[in-house]
């Protein structure tokens, strides 16, 4: 501390030098969970869309199937 400093000029000087770093290190806090939500958001996005893939696939595959029962029994029939 400097002595030709009042005191309450001193605290103020500290008081506004811990809020500047206090701020600094929430932004660099929010940046970073940031950056790691945006990871695991891809990560969900790119199960999700394959797991509607494998849905869509599915249901194609099982509409084919049905035609293709449809059509062997309307052979049979005839």
């Amino acid at each position: 501390m400097d002595d030709d400093k009042p005191i309450i000029e001193q605290a103020t000087d500290a008081i506004s030098t811990a809020a500047t770093t206090t701020t600094e290190a929430v932004k660099t806090a929010v940046k970073k969970v940031r950056k790691a939500a945006k990871k695991v958001a891809k990560k969900i996005s790119k199960k999700k869309s394959a797991k509607k893939k494998a849905k869509k696939t599915a249901k194609k595959a099982k509409k084919a199937a049905y035609k293709k029962v449809a059509k062997k029994k309307k052979g049979k029939k005839k």
